[in-house]
């Protein structure tokens, strides 16, 4: 893919849901038309029903636009070749109940055909940037909503993706772990990934996004570099260093002199996170790691700018989709006994395929359920 291409092109992108006679119910997305480029973090923001999670459905290949264009790493979203690069964390963490942290991350590694012995060096890296090393035979059943949403983050990032989408990322976290998932979007961006963030948190959509969409029902009302959007050009701010009385008296009065008003003065002011931040280190250093979340620094090494390899990648859309050839002849088959029920045939999976994806199952999953 050539790096001057936008990992995500909209063109006059237009979403409407019908009802069951076909009349349009909503209009939830009313062409909208932006980018996402390589290597940058973007935030699409906007209130709830503006039509943020239907773009991003439409982004995942989950729902087909009504009208206008869309490409995802140059591809129709719903091709399996772009699947494959992408990862994707919900807004809410849905994850197996009965599965430890590991299992987790082994399982989701199964679907894009890792090995062993990747999945296995993966979830060790991921677990320890995440800061649940100690935890990773613990049901994540058990977790609380923090510890959940770090391994919902884990498990979008198990393929090495080249485009990250990430839903309320820091939805449940404590400050010092949305301090932490900010750093990894951030570290993430500076190893060529891409990020496309969501969220209603705008301070840290503030610290981490190069630009960004704001849409109100179904429009985009906004966009653009978050510091060309967010700077007052009609003022100005100067910090002196500590003054006497006497010498800021001197310095305002020439101020008012020139401007013809008096400038305002106060003391600047640390923001709330990072003064947190600084008593929780603190606190830490003073009396040892906590038996919740441990503090963790750096991303996993395998996570770089490469895209997938291309085995993993053409496997996983052999294994979606494969079908069972047709005969050239159907032979009849015979007739089972009384007692006995016919199987249904599976029609659309080869032996083969059927077979790796029963692998897919907990061993002692029941394959009728």
């Amino acid at each position: 893919m050539n790096d001057a291409q936008p990992m995500i092109a909209a063109r006059n992108l237009v979403k409407t849901f019908r009802d069951f006679w076909y009349r349009p119910k909503v209009n939830a997305v009313r062409g909208i038309t932006f980018e996402v480029r390589r290597g940058e973090v973007f935030g699409l923001l906007g209130p709830n029903g503006s039509g943020k999670s239907t773009t991003i459905k439409m982004i995942l290949g989950l729902l087909r636009p009504t009208r206008g264009s869309l490409l995802v790493l140059s591809r129709s979203p719903r091709d399996v070749r772009a699947k494959a690069r992408l990862g994707y964390l919900p807004e809410e963490t849905y994850l197996y109940p009965y599965l430890t942290s590991r299992e987790t991350l082994d399982f989701y590694g199964r679907l894009f055909d890792l090995s062993a012995r990747e999945r296995r060096e993966r979830a060790d890296q991921l677990l320890e940037m995440i800061g649940l090393q100690h935890a990773a035979n613990r049901l994540v059943g058990e977790f609380s909503k923090g510890m959940a949403r770090r391994i919902g983050l884990a498990q979008a990032l198990i393929n090495d993706p080249e485009l990250v989408l990430l839903d309320e990322p820091t939805s449940g976290l404590d400050p010092l772990g949305t301090r932490q998932v900010k750093d990894l979007i951030l570290a993430l961006a500076r190893r060529g990934k891409t990020v496309l963030l969501s969220s209603h948190l705008l301070a840290d959509v503030e610290d981490v996004c190069d630009r960004v969409a704001i849409l109100y029902n179904g429009t985009i009302k906004a966009q653009g570099e978050i510091g060309e959007l967010l700077e007052v050009r009609q003022q100005h701010r100067m910090t002196f260093p500590d003054l006497s009385e006497e010498k800021l008296e001197e310095v305002l009065a020439a101020m008012e002199r020139i401007a013809g008003n008096r400038p305002t003065v106060d003391h600047p002011r640390r923001d709330l996170e990072s003064f947190f931040l600084d008593v929780v280190e603190q606190a830490r250093k003073e009396t040892g790691e906590s038996s919740g979340v441990r503090h963790s620094e750096g991303v996993a090494n395998y996570l770089s700018s490469e895209a997938a390899s291309p085995p993993a990648a053409n496997r996983l859309k052999e294994l979606l989709t494969e079908k069972a050839p047709l005969p050239s002849e159907p032979e009849p088959s015979p007739e089972p006994p009384a007692h006995e029920e016919a199987p249904k045939p599976r029609k659309d999976l080869s032996e083969q395929a059927r077979r790796k994806l029963e692998t897919l199952l907990p061993t002692d999953a029941d394959p009728h359920e």
